[in-house]
């Protein structure tokens, strides 16, 4: 099995796992408050994109399983990135202002979408 699809698994066991936080927020909201979470339906958005992101590249692992590491490491960087990207703004939306945030972002943004457009490219 292809090293994306490893990946992909995790992301996706991950994704679900975070799944009950969502739980915890409905049952619960106040103990999320108790560990600083002011915006808990960023956890949530959390949650579903590293299913997404998860099943994005157990595809793509499937797809073109000889994918080289060039195309696969930003892509793999990307779709870990964007998901936590989340998590600091559960904890404060000012986060999204301050440059680190706003680099790191950036960065996950073209690792996904240059490394999925690379992998469509090589896998042609």
């Amino acid at each position: 099995m292809s090293s994306l699809v490893n990946i992909g698994m995790f992301e996706l066991a991950f994704g679900a796992v975070l799944g009950w936080l969502i739980t915890l927020r409905l049952e619960s909201p106040e103990t999320l408050r108790r560990f600083g979470v002011t915006q808990p339906r960023r956890l949530l958005q959390m949650h579903i994109d590293f299913v997404m992101m998860g099943i994005i590249l157990i595809a793509v692992g499937l797809a073109v399983p000889d994918l080289p590491t060039w195309i696969a490491a930003p892509l793999v960087f990307g779709t870990i990135m964007n998901p936590l990207g989340f998590l600091p703004l559960a904890f404060s939306e000012e986060q999204r202002r301050k440059a680190y945030y706003r680099v790191i972002i950036t960065l996950s943004f073209i690792g996904t979408s240059g490394g999925l457009t690379a992998a469509a490219v090589f896998a042609l």
